[in-house]
């Protein structure tokens, strides 16, 4: 009984060291993918480091810019230099929720967000990871934007979603 007993236990331990050894996390997990703004310019625009993920280079790029301008109006730009806006465009409580419908089509690829986010300072980081993620590789990548404030801030109040 008592090898039984034991031969249990060993198995079961060695189930266990098993499947710790197999989980892996990505050597980027604790990598900080938040937005940094990198300058204010005269225009009321401002300079953004944004990451975006995707399944490949163009989908990563198109997600980083979403993530600029939503991270201007949701969020607010937390890191960078002095200068730049730190609060959120959107202060109510819920904004994202209570306007869901309007935001879903503002930020649907190709949408209206594209407006905002200027091509001049585009440029891909050196800083490019690749993932695995539940079985699939996706590409991280962080980019550098303008993103148009004030004429995102002047949308907004006539779209009557910023009062």
């Amino acid at each position: 009984m008592n090898k039984f007993i034991l031969l249990g236990t060993n198995s079961i331990i060695a189930l266990l060291i098993l499947l710790i050894s197999s989980c892996k996390t990505s050597s980027y997990a604790n990598y900080d993918y938040k937005s940094k703004c990198l300058g204010s310019e005269l225009d009321g625009s401002q300079t953004i480091k944004a990451w975006g993920k995707g399944s490949g280079r163009k989908d990563a790029v198109e997600q980083a810019k979403k993530n600029a301008v939503r991270d201007i109006v949701f969020n607010g730009i937390q890191d960078g230099q002095q200068g730049c806006k730190l609060k959120p465009l959107l202060l109510e409580v819920n904004a994202e929720e209570k306007y869901q419908t309007y935001f879903n089509a503002f930020f649907t690829d190709g949408g209206e967000f594209t407006k905002f986010v200027s091509l001049k300072d585009e440029r891909l980081s050196s800083q490019i990871f690749r993932e695995k993620v539940k079985g699939k590789d996706y590409s991280v990548y962080s980019v550098v934007v303008r993103v148009m404030n004030e004429d995102l801030k002047n949308k907004l109040i006539k779209d009557q979603i910023l009062k």
